[in-house]
């Protein structure tokens, strides 16, 4: 006959069970991690570390860290939503693509980094969001080959533009050094550099989103300058 427990006896709490391993928990991991601590800070060892597990375990869902870069990209791509193609309105809907698609990047400081060094982005996400543009370009009457072009200009200008955002989101901006550097522009001759001084101030976090839209607007209207001239060759 067994002997029973004490009264002062205690079980020793119960570990709650882990979760099952997966790619798709490795992504979500690795992006509370972007967002607590940064993009340096994800790593395949600070991934197992966070899943209390080694970082061997991960291979195993996920090849190495530029894949898991690139499926971080891709999950985040996934909140941007994609428009239907209206051909009364395809400009206007490509700007509410890269609007969205500069949301997601800025939302998640950092991941403008992994979006620019990846160079043919292929995560399901990324390929729906290729060719949605690809499909908004054609609406608009442009032929394969400047529809591409077109779509790989306006793409690389909102990932530059999200990455340069995303820098000063940071904070990792050494504000005395860029101060320093205010106040040289502002010691410039100015016989000789009169435009710089006067418009330097327009260079600025405030008309960030006023240049973005400037951008889209000059890129559009040049691609629809371009069809026209296009179509007129080929008259």
């Amino acid at each position: 006959m067994a002997v029973p427990n004490s009264p002062w006896h205690r079980e020793p709490p119960r570990r709650a069970s882990k979760p099952q391993l997966s790619r798709e928990l490795i992504v979500k991991t690795a992006l509370e991690i972007l967002a607590a601590e940064g993009i340096d800070a994800v790593s395949m060892r600070r991934v197992a570390q966070a899943l209390e597990t080694g970082p061997a375990s991960l291979y195993a869902h996920v090849s190495n860290k530029d894949e898991l870069d690139e499926l971080m990209f891709d999950r985040i791509l996934g909140d941007a939503p994609i428009p239907a193609p209206d051909p009364s309105r395809w400009a206007e809907q490509i700007k509410e693509l890269l609007r969205a698609q500069l949301a997601a990047m800025l939302s998640h400081p950092g991941i403008a980094k992994v979006a620019w060094n990846t160079m043919v982005p292929i995560g399901p996400n990324a390929l729906r969001h290729g060719e949605a543009m690809i499909a908004l370009l054609r609406a608009g009457g442009l032929p394969p080959r400047q529809a591409m072009f077109a779509g790989d200009a306006l793409s690389m200008y909102t990932k530059a533009f999200a990455y340069e955002g995303s820098v000063w989101m940071s904070g990792d901006v050494d504000q005395q050094e860029l101060a320093q550097r205010s106040e040289y522009l502002k010691s410039l001759p100015a016989n000789e550099f009169p435009n710089l001084l006067q418009m330097s101030g327009l260079f600025s976090g405030e008309t960030a989103g006023e240049r973005f839209e400037y951008a889209l607007d000059m890129f559009l209207a040049g691609i629809s300058g371009g069809k026209a001239a296009h179509d007129t060759v080929g008259e």
